[in-house]
């Protein structure tokens, strides 16, 4: 007789606090197991939980998740009755817990829920340890990810262009190249500019 296989989820992601990285200056990460009701267990499988709002509480030398939305599939047993922000308990090793509570209480920074996944068939949590931004960086990063997004799709359309056989005199190019210095205020950038200007 054979034995039957048990599907198990390896590194498949539940859900992602995208917010995290744009609102806090992450110093670290760690991953911690949660203590979960069988219904959670389900809903999760579903993908029906929220992290936006979620943070991590330190009470009585323990770690709490909090504000973590998991909500019910409607197929639950009617003599449940599901709580879906309830606090939940973080499993991490004592050296950890140490660590981050010192971390939190002497030194300020906070602890935000990242994103949620299976590792062997079991719920794991990501959780950061980090400090709040300021306005002032907020704008920075948003100006580098709208960076970023701009140098791929210049680097996409270098790739897919044909080659235009057109002589440029070298004045021009100092002319462009100029140009390019002043708005991006960064020698990677000047190198990358510098390598897609047609001669």
């Amino acid at each position: 007789m054979k034995k039957r296989s048990i599907k198990k989820d390896n590194g498949s992601q539940i859900a992602v606090n995208k917010k995290a990285r744009f609102d806090y200056q992450i110093q670290e990460t760690f991953e911690a197991g949660l203590v979960l009701e069988g219904w959670e267990v389900k809903s999760l499988r579903d993908g029906r939980s929220q992290l936006k709002e979620g943070y991590v509480n330190i009470k009585n030398g323990e770690a709490w998740l909090v504000g973590v939305n998991i909500s019910p599939l409607k197929t639950v047993s009617t003599h449940i009755k599901p709580d879906p922000l309830r606090p939940r308990k973080l499993l991490l090793h004592r050296t950890e817990l140490d660590r981050l509570i010192g971390s939190v209480e002497r030194k300020g920074f906070s602890l935000i829920p990242m994103k949620l996944f299976w590792k062997r068939g079991n719920v794991k949590i990501e959780i950061g340890l980090g400090k709040g931004k300021q306005k002032h960086d907020k704008r920075q990063s948003q100006k580098e990810k709208d960076w970023s997004k701009q140098k791929s799709k210049m680097q996409l359309r270098t790739v897919h262009k044909q080659p235009v056989h057109k002589r440029t005199s070298s004045a021009e190019r100092k002319i462009r190249v100029v140009v390019l210095i002043r708005v991006h205020e960064s020698p990677l950038d000047f190198v990358f500019c510098l390598q897609t200007i047609p001669i």
